[in-house]
């Protein structure tokens, strides 16, 4: 990582430097990185670092979870977390999306265009649904030391 006036730059081999925005700082010692684009065209970088790992305060409270299909998940204190309503709105755009896509000529300009569009609603879908999940399970592990889930098939 090399910083350039108020912007960060990251010297990748074959490409140079590519300038970032991050997501946090990185520390610790780099070992790899790996570069990735998404269907929409945008780069991301992984990087890989050896660091010293940070203690959470240990808290000794236990939890069971019991994953449902009408509730996202009910918990052992009788807390339940409904299903998120945001993905029925995501994915009624989608289906127009991909209807106006098939109405288009297959390798046409305007497919790939409407394919990008397409493409992107997929990636806030996942965006949305990756966001909820990390924010549950990190409230769930900085709160519980003990966690039992029950999953019926």
């Amino acid at each position: 990582m090399e910083r350039m006036g108020n912007k960060d730059f990251l010297l990748l081999p074959k490409m140079g430097l590519v300038k970032v925005a991050k997501s946090r700082e990185v520390r610790g010692k780099i070992l790899s990185a790996t570069v990735r684009r998404s269907a929409t065209g945008k780069y991301f970088v992984s990087i890989l670092t050896e660091q010293e790992i940070e203690t959470i305060q240990t808290s000794m409270f236990e939890i069971g979870i019991d994953v449902g299909l009408k509730e996202f998940a009910t918990f052992s204190d009788g807390t339940a977390i409904s299903n998120p309503k945001w993905f029925r709105s995501l994915e009624e755009k989608l289906a127009k999306a991909q209807a106006s896509l098939s109405r288009r000529k297959l390798g046409s300009s305007n497919w790939h265009k409407q394919q990008r569009k397409v493409a992107k609603i997929h990636e806030d879908i996942t965006n949305a649904r990756q966001d909820f999940l990390h924010k549950l399970s990190s409230s769930l592990v900085r709160e519980n030391q003990v966690m039992a889930i029950m999953i019926c098939v």
